[in-house]
């Protein structure tokens, strides 16, 4: 039985639905085309939920990588929800399943889990939200305790709904159909960090999971890519971290750009990140396998928030 209602759950079934009106709604543009301002405004949509879904959702919401101000978090989750990454209680359970489950039968979305069934990369990209693993079996405690949050829960598509009529009044089908291929290209977006970050790509920490640094992918979604970082330190407010010849070396991290820059104007604190001596204690080996005794306590017990039952 699930810990919450039966009209909770309708309310997160309305979200793939709306990733589907989404997909066919993009198809807009092939009847209006793009104009520069409708390109520029299908850019801007994708950059800022981008964000608010990596830098809030993500790292701050989901792993307490910094701290910020509540305001901060009620209005990025906003902005994420408008995303159609449905609402951060949803949100935060299926990626704290995914840490504790990493790429085993009950990861949610593994691309190596599932590969048997439906195929890997198909089931890690969205399939998964098809199916009965769509509903997260508990909701964390702490979300659920803040009544902003989980009003933004339950009533994700409102903002995305919400920005929707905002694109049709300001350029009628045209931003319409710019804002339907802005969501659609988002979620993919998001999605290949489920999949192509398991399947293709470097591993230069040891994890007990197959997460890999994907360049592409970070680039796709301002930081995010370089995943196998994230799952060696899941706490770590830089993502873009890695090592080349015994040596740490820093990459482009865009959603940390962005933490920097709201710690920069009062709105971030306490920034977590690993010590250099950390990172070379969790290197692999030229054979792949960890130099030292690892899965240890590190960093990345931020994420193990309790759950409500």
């Amino acid at each position: 039985m699930r810990p919450y209602s039966s009209l909770t759950a309708v309310a997160y079934l309305v979200g793939p639905a709306l990733i589907l009106v989404s997909h066919l709604g993009a198809l807009l543009i092939l009847i209006t085309g793009l104009s520069w301002g409708a390109f520029v405004w299908m850019v801007g949509l994708y950059l800022v939920r981008m964000l608010a879904t990596t830098g809030i959702y993500h790292r701050l919401l989901t792993h307490k990588s910094y701290q910020a101000p509540q305001f901060v978090l009620w209005i990025g989750s906003l902005v994420a929800a408008s995303a159609g990454q449905m609402g951060p209680s949803w949100w935060k359970a299926h990626h704290m399943s995914h840490h504790r489950y990493a790429d085993g039968d009950r990861d949610p979305h593994s691309p190596l889990s599932f590969r048997q069934k439906l195929g890997g990369f198909y089931w890690s990209q969205g399939g998964w939200l098809l199916s009965d693993q769509f509903f997260p079996a508990k909701l964390p405690r702490d979300v659920e305790q803040d009544v902003v949050l989980k009003v933004i829960d339950r009533l994700h598509f409102v903002p995305l709904v919400a920005l929707g009529a905002i694109s049709y009044w300001l350029g009628g089908l045209e931003y319409l159909g710019a804002f339907f291929l802005s969501t659609t290209l988002l979620f993919h977006g998001v999605q290949t960090v489920n999949s192509l970050c398991h399947l293709v790509g470097e591993q230069p920490f040891a994890t007990d999971d197959a997460s890999r640094n994907n360049k592409l992918v970070a680039l796709l979604t301002l930081g995010e890519g370089w995943h196998n970082l994230h799952h060696a330190f899941q706490a770590s407010s830089r993502h873009g971290i890695t090592l080349r010849a015994g040596e740490v070396v820093y990459l482009p991290d865009p959603t940390f750009s962005f933490i920097k820059l709201l710690e920069f104007l009062g709105l971030a604190a306490k920034l977590r990140l690993p010590t250099e001596s950390e990172l070379q204690q969790r290197a692999r080996d030229s054979s792949g396998q960890p130099l030292a005794a690892l899965v240890a306590t590190d960093v990345s017990t931020a994420c193990t928030d309790s759950l409500r039952v």
